[in-house]
């Protein structure tokens, strides 16, 4: 692979319930044969309407909600809860954000964030004819390790996870349990160009490996390929 190009798309405006995001995207960016794009959950919330009303002079408002979206509660601290929401997704408060959004609102994460992203992808095929990768990114803390970083949440045309058991190594030797998870790795780059507070919601990833488009891409998602069952999680 010849290398990737991060492109942030800017200029699309603040995006209300029920905008077309595909087609804000297409107006926006040429897009290629391809190409990744990357867009953040809040504006795929806002579009989908997936919105709550808090209290603004009330910073626990949000905390009802946080219990209402979690199937179960894992670990409270102070003000912090760390749960599981109906996705199988375990994050902070639910994924349930009050930044980047007008003061009384919360963003709740959109219901079936795979969906979402094969809604865009779609689009984007039906207005510029393209065959693109859309990616549903959100910002999530991590296990032993201190700071955020972007993950996918959802996906669409393309592997969410690369499988390369049973290819060699630089070494020749046999990879036994290597599973890759692209579009976590994708998202975490995209996020680069797109930041916290700039306005970009919006990356396109240019020159991802083709492999990632490989057989089976269509019918991949995170909620069905990353998430890892209870039965398989040694931390539940």
């Amino acid at each position: 692979m010849a290398g990737i190009e991060l492109i942030p798309v800017e200029g699309l405006g603040e995006i209300g319930r029920a905008d077309d995001v595909a087609g804000m995207i297409c107006a926006a960016v040429e897009l290629r044969h391809h190409d990744v794009v990357v867009v953040t959950q809040k504006i795929v919330s806002k579009a989908e309407g997936a919105m709550a009303q808090v209290d603004p002079n009330d910073p626990l408002s949000h905390k009802p909600l946080v219990e209402r979206e979690s199937v179960r509660i894992l670990r409270r601290r102070g003000e912090l809860i760390i749960s599981e929401t109906k996705h199988g997704f375990v994050c902070a408060n639910a994924g349930i954000d009050l930044s980047n959004v007008d003061r009384g609102q919360a963003a709740l994460l959109p219901d079936d964030p795979d969906r979402s992203a094969r809604r865009i992808r779609d689009g984007i095929r039906g207005r510029s004819g393209v065959e693109v990768g859309v990616i549903v990114s959100d910002t999530f803390g991590r296990p032993w390790r201190r700071g955020v970083t972007d993950v996918a949440i959802g996906s669409a045309g393309l592997l969410a996870v690369l499988d390369l058991r049973g290819t060699q190594d630089a070494y020749g030797r046999e990879l036994q349990v290597t599973e890759v998870a692209v579009v976590d790795e994708i998202a975490s780059a995209a996020e680069l160009v797109m930041g916290k507070s700039t306005g970009v919601p919006v990356a396109v990833v240019r020159g991802v490996d083709e492999a990632c488009f490989g057989p089976g891409a269509d019918r991949s998602g995170v909620l069905t390929d990353v998430v890892r069952s209870p039965a398989d999680d040694l931390f539940r």
